[in-house]
Protein backbone atom coordinates (compact mmCIF):
# COMPACT_ATOMS: atom_id res chain seq x y z
CA UNK A 1 0.00 0.00 0.00
CA UNK A 2 1.49 3.39 -0.96
CA UNK A 3 2.57 5.94 1.62
CA UNK A 4 0.83 9.28 1.27
CA UNK A 5 0.82 12.46 3.27
CA UNK A 6 -2.23 13.89 5.00
CA UNK A 7 -2.20 16.65 2.35
CA UNK A 8 -2.05 14.16 -0.53
CA UNK A 9 -4.81 12.02 0.97
CA UNK A 10 -7.20 14.97 1.17
CA UNK A 11 -6.34 16.07 -2.37
CA UNK A 12 -6.94 12.52 -3.62
CA UNK A 13 -10.30 12.29 -1.85
CA UNK A 14 -11.42 15.56 -3.46
CA UNK A 15 -10.24 14.47 -6.91
CA UNK A 16 -11.88 11.05 -6.75
CA UNK A 17 -15.22 12.42 -5.52
CA UNK A 18 -15.19 15.14 -8.19
CA UNK A 19 -14.52 12.47 -10.83
CA UNK A 20 -17.32 10.30 -9.45
CA UNK A 21 -19.98 12.97 -9.00
CA UNK A 22 -20.23 16.10 -11.19
CA UNK A 23 -22.29 17.82 -8.46
CA UNK A 24 -19.18 18.13 -6.25
CA UNK A 25 -17.70 21.63 -6.47
CA UNK A 26 -14.95 23.37 -4.52
CA UNK A 27 -15.41 26.93 -3.23
CA UNK A 28 -12.99 29.16 -1.33
CA UNK A 29 -10.14 31.65 -1.30
CA UNK A 30 -6.93 30.90 -3.22
CA UNK A 31 -8.03 27.39 -4.26
CA UNK A 32 -6.44 28.04 -7.64
CA UNK A 33 -4.48 31.25 -7.78
CA UNK A 34 -6.42 34.05 -6.19
CA UNK A 35 -9.75 35.57 -7.19
CA UNK A 36 -9.39 37.95 -10.09
CA UNK A 37 -5.61 37.81 -9.97
CA UNK A 38 -3.40 38.05 -13.05
CA UNK A 39 -0.78 35.58 -11.86
CA UNK A 40 -0.27 31.90 -12.59
CA UNK A 41 -3.40 29.75 -12.45
CA UNK A 42 -3.05 26.99 -9.84
CA UNK A 43 -0.26 28.91 -8.13
CA UNK A 44 -1.44 28.09 -4.61
CA UNK A 45 -4.03 25.38 -4.19
CA UNK A 46 -5.02 26.83 -0.83
CA UNK A 47 -2.71 28.21 1.84
CA UNK A 48 -0.87 24.90 2.27
CA UNK A 49 -1.32 23.47 -1.23
CA UNK A 50 -4.07 20.96 -0.48
CA UNK A 51 -6.17 21.66 -3.60
CA UNK A 52 -3.27 22.18 -6.00
CA UNK A 53 -3.83 20.67 -9.44
CA UNK A 54 -7.60 20.36 -9.23
CA UNK A 55 -8.48 23.44 -11.28
CA UNK A 56 -6.47 22.14 -14.23
CA UNK A 57 -8.50 18.93 -14.24
CA UNK A 58 -11.96 20.30 -13.42
CA UNK A 59 -11.88 23.93 -14.51
CA UNK A 60 -12.91 27.20 -12.92
CA UNK A 61 -16.62 26.28 -12.94
CA UNK A 62 -16.00 23.54 -10.37
CA UNK A 63 -12.97 24.96 -8.54
CA UNK A 64 -14.26 28.41 -7.66
CA UNK A 65 -11.90 31.06 -6.32
CA UNK A 66 -13.70 33.65 -4.23
CA UNK A 67 -12.96 37.09 -2.79
CA UNK A 68 -12.21 37.39 0.93
CA UNK A 69 -15.89 37.19 1.86
CA UNK A 70 -16.44 34.25 4.20
CA UNK A 71 -20.04 35.18 4.98
CA UNK A 72 -20.73 35.41 1.25
CA UNK A 73 -19.17 32.19 0.00
CA UNK A 74 -20.24 30.06 2.99
CA UNK A 75 -23.79 31.33 2.46
CA UNK A 76 -23.47 30.66 -1.26
CA UNK A 77 -22.31 27.10 -0.56
CA UNK A 78 -25.20 26.46 1.85
CA UNK A 79 -27.66 27.63 -0.79
CA UNK A 80 -25.95 25.57 -3.48
CA UNK A 81 -26.17 22.46 -1.28
CA UNK A 82 -29.87 23.02 -0.65
CA UNK A 83 -30.53 23.27 -4.40
CA UNK A 84 -28.70 20.14 -5.59
CA UNK A 85 -24.94 20.61 -5.62
CA UNK A 86 -22.50 19.02 -3.17
CA UNK A 87 -20.09 21.86 -2.33
CA UNK A 88 -16.85 21.46 -0.43
CA UNK A 89 -16.10 24.94 0.83
CA UNK A 90 -12.77 25.91 2.37
CA UNK A 91 -13.03 28.29 5.30
CA UNK A 92 -9.21 28.30 5.39
CA UNK A 93 -8.45 28.93 9.10
CA UNK A 94 -11.18 27.73 11.45
CA UNK A 95 -10.73 30.98 13.39
CA UNK A 96 -12.64 32.72 10.59
CA UNK A 97 -15.89 31.08 11.69
CA UNK A 98 -16.70 34.30 13.53
CA UNK A 99 -17.25 35.99 10.17
CA UNK A 100 -19.73 33.40 8.86
CA UNK A 101 -21.14 31.58 11.88
CA UNK A 102 -24.72 32.62 11.14
CA UNK A 103 -24.57 30.92 7.74
CA UNK A 104 -23.34 27.71 9.39
CA UNK A 105 -25.25 27.33 12.65
CA UNK A 106 -28.40 29.36 11.95
CA UNK A 107 -28.88 28.34 8.33
CA UNK A 108 -27.14 25.21 7.01
CA UNK A 109 -27.39 23.28 10.29
CA UNK A 110 -31.14 23.94 10.53
CA UNK A 111 -32.40 23.49 6.96
CA UNK A 112 -33.42 19.84 7.40
CA UNK A 113 -35.24 20.59 10.67
CA UNK A 114 -36.95 23.79 9.52
CA UNK A 115 -38.33 22.21 6.35
CA UNK A 116 -39.71 19.06 7.93
CA UNK A 117 -36.92 16.78 6.80
CA UNK A 118 -37.48 17.55 3.11
CA UNK A 119 -34.36 19.72 2.67
CA UNK A 120 -30.93 18.17 2.30
CA UNK A 121 -27.73 20.16 2.82
CA UNK A 122 -24.78 18.06 1.56
CA UNK A 123 -22.21 20.69 2.49
CA UNK A 124 -18.64 20.13 3.69
CA UNK A 125 -16.78 22.98 5.37
CA UNK A 126 -13.04 22.28 5.43
CA UNK A 127 -10.90 24.30 7.82
CA UNK A 128 -7.39 24.25 9.22
CA UNK A 129 -7.29 24.09 13.01
CA UNK A 130 -4.79 23.93 15.84
CA UNK A 131 -1.57 25.53 16.97
CA UNK A 132 2.05 24.72 16.22
CA UNK A 133 2.90 26.84 13.16
CA UNK A 134 3.51 30.15 14.98
CA UNK A 135 0.38 31.67 13.44
CA UNK A 136 -0.73 33.53 16.59
CA UNK A 137 -4.07 33.89 18.33
CA UNK A 138 -6.28 34.54 15.28
CA UNK A 139 -5.03 31.62 13.17
CA UNK A 140 -4.21 28.83 15.65
CA UNK A 141 -7.33 27.88 17.62
CA UNK A 142 -8.92 24.46 18.02
CA UNK A 143 -12.63 25.28 17.98
CA UNK A 144 -14.22 21.86 17.56
CA UNK A 145 -16.36 22.26 20.67
CA UNK A 146 -18.21 25.25 19.21
CA UNK A 147 -19.32 23.23 16.17
CA UNK A 148 -20.00 20.12 18.24
CA UNK A 149 -22.44 22.11 20.37
CA UNK A 150 -24.65 22.89 17.33
CA UNK A 151 -27.40 20.35 16.51
CA UNK A 152 -27.48 19.52 12.81
CA UNK A 153 -23.72 19.64 12.24
CA UNK A 154 -21.43 16.64 11.97
CA UNK A 155 -17.87 17.31 13.13
CA UNK A 156 -14.86 15.34 11.88
CA UNK A 157 -11.25 15.50 13.12
CA UNK A 158 -8.92 13.09 11.27
CA UNK A 159 -5.64 12.29 13.00
CA UNK A 160 -3.80 10.59 10.12
CA UNK A 161 -3.70 10.41 6.33
CA UNK A 162 -5.69 7.16 6.04
CA UNK A 163 -8.56 8.58 8.08
CA UNK A 164 -8.36 11.94 6.32
CA UNK A 165 -9.14 10.38 2.95
CA UNK A 166 -11.84 7.98 4.14
CA UNK A 167 -13.58 10.50 6.38
CA UNK A 168 -13.55 13.23 3.73
CA UNK A 169 -15.11 10.89 1.17
CA UNK A 170 -17.78 10.00 3.72
CA UNK A 171 -18.31 13.72 4.43
CA UNK A 172 -18.80 14.57 0.75
CA UNK A 173 -21.32 11.74 0.33
CA UNK A 174 -23.24 12.70 3.49
CA UNK A 175 -26.53 14.57 3.07
CA UNK A 176 -26.01 16.79 6.13
CA UNK A 177 -23.53 19.64 6.73
CA UNK A 178 -20.13 18.41 7.91
CA UNK A 179 -17.37 20.43 9.55
CA UNK A 180 -14.06 18.84 8.55
CA UNK A 181 -11.17 20.04 10.73
CA UNK A 182 -7.63 19.43 9.44
CA UNK A 183 -4.80 20.01 11.88
CA UNK A 184 -2.23 22.13 10.15
CA UNK A 185 0.74 20.31 11.75
CA UNK A 186 -0.37 16.98 10.23
CA UNK A 187 -0.25 17.89 6.53
CA UNK A 188 3.17 16.28 5.99
CA UNK A 189 2.50 13.21 8.18
CA UNK A 190 2.43 10.02 6.12
CA UNK A 191 0.49 6.78 6.41
CA UNK A 192 -0.50 3.82 4.24
CA UNK A 193 -3.38 5.05 2.07
CA UNK A 194 -5.09 2.93 -0.62
CA UNK A 195 -5.32 4.35 -4.14
CA UNK A 196 -8.98 3.32 -4.42
CA UNK A 197 -11.78 5.36 -2.89
CA UNK A 198 -13.13 4.23 0.48
CA UNK A 199 -15.39 5.77 3.11
CA UNK A 200 -15.05 5.58 6.90
CA UNK A 201 -18.42 5.75 8.70
CA UNK A 202 -18.97 8.56 11.16
CA UNK A 203 -19.35 7.75 14.85
CA UNK A 204 -16.98 4.76 14.86
CA UNK A 205 -13.89 5.24 17.03
CA UNK A 206 -10.52 3.68 16.28
CA UNK A 207 -8.64 1.81 19.00
CA UNK A 208 -5.14 3.08 18.27
CA UNK A 209 -3.51 1.12 21.11
CA UNK A 210 -4.98 -1.67 23.24
CA UNK A 211 -4.41 -1.53 26.99
CA UNK A 212 -5.74 -2.56 30.38
CA UNK A 213 -4.53 0.07 32.89
CA UNK A 214 -5.65 3.48 31.57
CA UNK A 215 -7.86 4.76 28.75
CA UNK A 216 -6.76 7.85 26.81
CA UNK A 217 -9.31 9.52 24.54
CA UNK A 218 -7.56 11.92 22.17
CA UNK A 219 -8.36 13.95 19.08
CA UNK A 220 -6.63 15.19 15.93
CA UNK A 221 -2.88 15.90 16.35
CA UNK A 222 -3.05 14.72 19.97
CA UNK A 223 -3.64 11.12 18.81
CA UNK A 224 -0.12 10.40 17.49
CA UNK A 225 1.29 12.21 20.53
CA UNK A 226 -0.71 9.99 22.88
CA UNK A 227 0.28 6.90 20.93
CA UNK A 228 3.95 7.78 21.45
CA UNK A 229 3.30 8.24 25.18
CA UNK A 230 1.54 4.88 25.35
CA UNK A 231 4.48 3.17 23.66
CA UNK A 232 6.90 4.81 26.10
CA UNK A 233 4.83 3.80 29.14
CA UNK A 234 4.57 0.24 27.86
CA UNK A 235 8.31 -0.08 28.42
CA UNK A 236 7.60 0.64 32.11
CA UNK A 237 4.91 -2.01 32.24
CA UNK A 238 1.98 0.45 32.01
CA UNK A 239 -0.69 -0.68 29.55
CA UNK A 240 -2.49 2.28 27.96
CA UNK A 241 -5.46 2.09 25.61
CA UNK A 242 -5.66 5.03 23.16
CA UNK A 243 -8.97 5.78 21.49
CA UNK A 244 -9.44 8.17 18.58
CA UNK A 245 -13.18 8.94 18.23
CA UNK A 246 -12.52 10.50 14.80
CA UNK A 247 -15.79 12.44 15.03
CA UNK A 248 -17.08 14.53 17.92
CA UNK A 249 -20.60 14.58 16.50
CA UNK A 250 -21.68 11.83 16.29
CA UNK A 251 -19.56 10.58 19.19
CA UNK A 252 -18.88 6.88 19.72
CA UNK A 253 -19.93 6.84 23.37
CA UNK A 254 -20.14 3.05 23.51
CA UNK A 255 -16.46 2.50 22.70
CA UNK A 256 -15.36 5.05 25.32
CA UNK A 257 -17.55 3.54 28.04
CA UNK A 258 -16.51 0.01 27.11
CA UNK A 259 -12.85 0.90 27.44
CA UNK A 260 -13.28 2.72 30.77
CA UNK A 261 -15.26 -0.22 32.12
CA UNK A 262 -12.22 -2.39 31.44
CA UNK A 263 -9.43 -0.03 32.55
CA UNK A 264 -11.19 1.93 35.31
CA UNK A 265 -9.22 5.09 34.51
CA UNK A 266 -9.62 7.86 31.95
CA UNK A 267 -7.45 10.68 30.61
CA UNK A 268 -8.93 12.96 27.94
CA UNK A 269 -6.47 14.88 25.75
CA UNK A 270 -7.62 17.79 23.61
CA UNK A 271 -5.96 20.90 22.22
CA UNK A 272 -9.19 22.86 22.75
CA UNK A 273 -9.57 25.31 25.63
CA UNK A 274 -10.88 23.59 28.77
CA UNK A 275 -14.20 25.32 29.52
CA UNK A 276 -17.23 23.70 27.81
CA UNK A 277 -14.85 21.60 25.70
CA UNK A 278 -14.98 18.09 24.22
CA UNK A 279 -12.72 17.04 27.12
CA UNK A 280 -15.24 18.22 29.71
CA UNK A 281 -18.05 16.65 27.66
CA UNK A 282 -16.40 13.23 27.69
CA UNK A 283 -15.53 13.53 31.37
CA UNK A 284 -19.20 14.28 32.06
CA UNK A 285 -20.29 11.35 29.87
CA UNK A 286 -18.17 8.91 31.86
CA UNK A 287 -19.20 10.46 35.19
CA UNK A 288 -22.86 10.00 34.24
CA UNK A 289 -22.81 6.62 32.50
CA UNK A 290 -19.62 4.94 33.70
CA UNK A 291 -19.18 6.26 37.24
CA UNK A 292 -18.98 2.90 38.98
CA UNK A 293 -16.28 1.71 36.58
CA UNK A 294 -13.90 4.45 37.71
CA UNK A 295 -11.05 3.67 40.09
CA UNK A 296 -9.72 7.24 40.05
CA UNK A 297 -11.00 10.69 39.06
CA UNK A 298 -10.98 11.55 35.36
CA UNK A 299 -8.02 13.68 34.26
CA UNK A 300 -8.05 16.15 31.36
CA UNK A 301 -5.04 17.49 29.48
CA UNK A 302 -5.97 20.55 27.45
CA UNK A 303 -4.72 23.94 26.38
CA UNK A 304 -5.08 26.64 29.05
CA UNK A 305 -8.02 29.03 29.01
CA UNK A 306 -6.09 31.70 27.13
CA UNK A 307 -5.63 32.79 23.51
CA UNK A 308 -2.87 31.01 21.59
CA UNK A 309 0.41 32.91 22.12
CA UNK A 310 2.61 33.96 19.22
CA UNK A 311 5.86 33.43 21.13
CA UNK A 312 7.29 30.05 20.05
CA UNK A 313 8.31 29.17 23.60
CA UNK A 314 4.89 30.02 24.97
CA UNK A 315 3.06 28.26 22.13
CA UNK A 316 4.99 25.08 22.90
CA UNK A 317 3.83 25.34 26.51
CA UNK A 318 0.25 26.04 25.38
CA UNK A 319 -0.20 22.82 23.39
CA UNK A 320 -0.58 19.63 25.49
CA UNK A 321 2.86 18.02 25.58
CA UNK A 322 3.93 14.40 25.84
CA UNK A 323 5.27 15.16 29.32
CA UNK A 324 1.91 16.51 30.51
CA UNK A 325 0.06 13.53 29.03
CA UNK A 326 2.44 11.07 30.68
CA UNK A 327 2.11 12.89 34.00
CA UNK A 328 -1.70 12.64 33.81
CA UNK A 329 -1.55 8.91 33.13
CA UNK A 330 0.80 8.34 36.05
CA UNK A 331 -1.42 10.51 38.26
CA UNK A 332 -4.56 8.44 37.66
CA UNK A 333 -2.58 5.28 38.33
CA UNK A 334 -1.29 6.55 41.66
CA UNK A 335 -4.36 8.47 42.81
CA UNK A 336 -5.10 7.71 46.49
CA UNK A 337 -8.81 7.52 45.69
CA UNK A 338 -8.18 4.41 43.60
CA UNK A 339 -10.84 1.84 44.24
CA UNK A 340 -12.88 4.14 46.49
CA UNK A 341 -15.76 4.39 44.06
CA UNK A 342 -16.08 0.61 43.75
CA UNK A 343 -15.89 0.12 47.52
CA UNK A 344 -18.75 2.61 48.08
CA UNK A 345 -20.81 0.89 45.40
Amino acid sequence: MPKKSYRQAINEALRQEMQRDPRVVLIGEDLAGGHGGSGEIDAYGGVLGVTKGLIKEFGAERVIDTPITEAGFIGMAAGAAATGLRPVVELMFVDFLGVCFDQIFNQAAKFRYMFGGHARTPLVVRAMAGAGLRAAAQHSQMLDSIFTHVPGLKVVMPSNAYDAKGLLIQAIRDDDPVIFLEHKTLYDAEADVPDDAYAIPFGEAEFVCDGDDVTIVAFSAMVPRCKAVAEKLARDGISVEVIDPRTTSPLDEASILESVERTGRLVVVSEDNPRCSIASDIAALVAEKGFYSLRAPVRSVTAPHTPVPFSPALEDLYVPSAARIEAAVRAVLSDPARGAVQQKA
